[in-house]
């Protein structure tokens, strides 16, 4: 297949450039698909752009909207540490809240069988000691 060392070497570049290539093609169509500023008839402009003039398209949308693409991806990271920070919040915060909340939902969970009365006991005394209530029967 290679014929000497230089054959192999251009090929191994053409590969490298290739592979660079892209990637950047995936920066820029996750950019235009993160920017909020396009609409859908523009966003679909570029994409075809993209397909049919690739390497041409390419530069051009880096020359035409390189300046943003980096606010856009720490926009878009710091959108996301927000969600995730507020659905660890929500899962992280304690489920029944007060102790009240905690006594009457194991009473529910009593009344319906799915508790005996040794178990109601136990999340009820639970609940008081979170509290820092004491103990009543």
């Amino acid at each position: 297949m290679f014929d000497d060392n230089g054959s192999f070497l251009l090929a191994l570049f053409e590969f490298f450039i290739f592979v660079a290539w892209f990637m950047c093609l995936f920066w820029v169509f996750g950019d235009l698909f993160r920017s909020t500023e396009l609409g859908a008839g523009a966003k679909t402009l570029w994409v075809l752009f993209l397909i049919f003039l690739p390497v041409l398209g390419l530069l051009v949308y880096v020359i035409a909207r390189g300046g943003g693409m980096t606010e856009r991806a720490l926009a878009a990271q710091a959108d996301a540490v927000r969600r995730q920070d507020a659905y660890i919040r929500s899962v992280a915060a304690p489920s029944g809240g007060s102790a009240v909340d905690e006594i009457a939902s194991a009473k529910q969970l009593l009344d319906s069988g799915a508790i005996s009365a040794a178990e109601f006991e136990q999340l009820k005394a639970g609940a008081l000691t979170k509290s820092g209530t004491a103990s009543v029967s």
